[in-house]
């Protein structure tokens, strides 16, 4: 009885874990970060690396296609998360080629590949240096859904009003009352 109570748990438990999507799923076991890559390139040189952020901007070459991302914080399934905290930008190199219409800008991405190096760009009239990772994986997220703002109180959708639309006096009208109220 008990060893059939641990394996239902078991169960249980191991079908409420999330799971990595298999293009990312071979992560590193140390990353480094954007910022150390962009601070010592020679040392970060073929370094494996998974790294998620928001789409920026997609251009496709005659080989590969070129993804700029700001980069965030990775949640625990690779998930980019939703924070107002960048890492920095990164320049993601995709072998192939990569819709721009479906990789919009806003779009949640995940890269796994190996750093390539630093490329100086320009951000307006800043010059950036990118870490460029040639991408071997990458996983495309759903859009988040949205969620609705509703007021302080809980809806409740078995309340009515039991007067609505007519005041709480119709069919009739009570002497001195304006007959415009009792409609």
């Amino acid at each position: 009885m008990r060893l059939t109570f641990l394996l239902a748990a078991a169960l249980v438990l191991a079908g409420c874990a999330g799971t990595v999507p298999d293009p990312i799923s071979d992560a590193p076991e140390t990353v480094p970060q954007p910022g150390e890559v962009r601070a010592e390139p020679a040392r970060f040189e073929q370094a494996r690396v998974r790294w998620g952020g928001t789409i920026v901007a997609v251009s496709n070459r005659a080989e590969f296609t070129e993804v700029e991302l700001v980069a965030r914080p990775l949640d625990d399934r690779g998930r980019p998360r939703d924070v107002d905290r960048s890492y920095g930008r990164i320049l993601a190199r995709v072998s192939g080629f990569l819709d721009p219409a479906v990789h919009a800008g806003g779009r949640e991405l995940t890269v796994t590949g190996t750093v390539t190096g630093v490329e100086e760009r320009a951000i307006g009239e800043y010059r950036y240096d990118y870490p460029v990772v040639d991408v071997s994986g990458h996983y495309l997220w759903a859009p988040r859904p949205v969620a609705v703002e509703r007021g302080p109180y809980p809806y409740d959708p078995f309340w009515y009003d039991p007067w609505y639309p007519r005041s709480m006096f119709y069919p009739y009208c009570p002497y001195g009352v304006s007959p415009r109220y009792c409609w």
